[in-house]
């Protein structure tokens, strides 16, 4: 039985992780997963818009190694956003990051990838932003860090 194949949100600090001597091994490992197939990688116009404002061309460049999908922005997504400030999950400096949340769970990816423990992997944060998606209708979307999610040979 074959499982189906994931769809994992990924946004800039894995697509930089990539060059980082604290992410590289695990993001660097994804990414063959992403080359091999086994995983579909999912990005939006936010992190298209992220990168073109100030990430290292080389970085920018890594994207193009993979066979995304990309969605836009949408309504919905920024409404989504707007719940997760109004219950404080993360604060007004962070609307970049709730974005992304948001955008995965409207997109309904199997889980966001992130690099970021402070904000977004931690389990009391994950708990508050699922709490919202449920209400709002949304079903509960996994975050992880890429180490979570790679397959090993």
């Amino acid at each position: 039985m074959g499982m189906k194949k994931l769809s994992i949100y990924i946004e800039d600090s894995v697509i930089g992780g990539y060059f980082d001597d604290e992410f590289k091994e695990h993001t660097q490992e994804l990414f063959k997963n992403f080359k091999n197939e086994k995983y579909t990688p999912i990005i939006s116009s936010h992190v298209i818009a992220e990168l073109e404002n100030g990430a290292p061309s080389h970085v920018k460049e890594n994207l193009q190694n993979i066979n995304y999908e990309e969605y836009n922005v949408n309504e919905e997504m920024i409404k989504l956003a707007e719940k997760y400030m109004e219950q404080k999950i993360v604060s007004e400096n962070y609307y970049s990051d709730a974005l992304h949340i948001a955008v995965a769970a409207v997109i309904g990816v199997d889980v966001l990838v992130n690099w970021n423990f402070k904000h977004i992997v931690n389990l009391i944060k994950i708990k508050m932003f699922n709490s919202v998606n449920l209400k709002e209708g949304y079903n509960i979307l996994e975050i992880r860090s890429p180490r979570e999610v790679i397959e090993n040979e």
